[in-house]
């Protein structure tokens, strides 16, 4: 019987070689759509966070990155608690603030409600949607500090978010006024809570100067010095259902009657 011939190591070494050649190879091909994946994600992530920063698109994704809390989202999320409160005084409604495109978006798709929306900075970077809300008349780009578009008693309900902290008293107290005469039933105030928030550097950017984060004393002292009057059975009614619902707030919530 013929001896078996010993396996010659240098062929195995090869043919191992060559396997790992071919892996290596494969893995070589399969690298490219790897990145263009990820590049491709990379692009959404980046893309879904600049919308928010612009347009209506949910500023929630702007906010985590920048730890920040917007009083404009406070108020998307009262909204089934205002209704509770405001009944069909909510049916027709202004908002003002930055980001009103993404609020006004959000209260029209309540069933038979009207929303409106004044925008105090400009919109220039502003997705095509929030556009398209500023060529329908539903959102106007103006400067609260001047007298607004509208007449007194205009709208049941008005709401203000992220605006008045912008304003020194010199124009809140010409504002604010004129905030509460466009409202047949009330205004609805959300601020920035010293406390739980601070102003950013980056807001001189973007609004002119820093957020002045008031404390509920000095508004309630304020209130009474322009003689503007709370709800204070608006504010019950806003407790309760807040409570039942488990709602809390990062922001001042403030009810006021409509200015006589």
């Amino acid at each position: 019987m013929a001896a078996r011939r010993p396996i010659n190591p240098s062929r195995r070494i090869s043919e191992t070689g060559a396997v790992l050649s071919s892996s290596s190879l494969q893995s070589r091909s399969r690298s490219p759509y790897l990145s263009i994946a990820l590049i491709l994600g990379a692009l959404f992530v980046i893309g879904y966070l600049y919308r928010g920063q612009g347009g209506f698109g949910n500023p929630k994704a702007l906010n985590r990155a920048e730890g920040d809390v917007s009083c404009t989202i406070e108020v998307e999320r009262a909204i089934p608690i205002l209704k509770k409160v405001y009944g069909n005084s909510i049916l027709k409604v202004l908002h003002v603030g930055p980001e009103t495109c993404f609020v006004v978006s959000r209260l029209i798709k309540e069933e038979g409600t009207e929303a409106f929306g004044v925008e105090p900075y400009d919109v220039e970077d502003a997705d095509e949607a929030c556009k398209r809300l500023v060529h329908k008349g539903l959102v106007r780009v103006a400067d609260i500090k001047f007298p607004l578009p509208y007449k007194a008693k205009s709208f049941p309900l008005v709401i203000v978010s992220d605006a008045l902290d912008y304003l020194s008293p010199r124009y809140l107290n010409r504002s604010l006024p004129a905030l509460t005469r466009l409202s047949s039933d009330g205004l609805v105030i959300f601020t920035g809570h010293p406390r739980k928030q601070k102003s950013k550097s980056v807001d001189k950017a973007k609004y002119g100067c820093s957020a002045k984060l008031r404390s509920s004393t000095w508004w309630i002292r304020y209130f009474l010095q322009m003689s503007l009057e709370e709800n204070e059975a608006a504010t019950k009614k806003f407790e309760q259902a807040a409570a039942k619902r488990s709602f809390t707030s990062n922001c001042q919530i403030f009810h006021l009657k409509s200015y006589r």
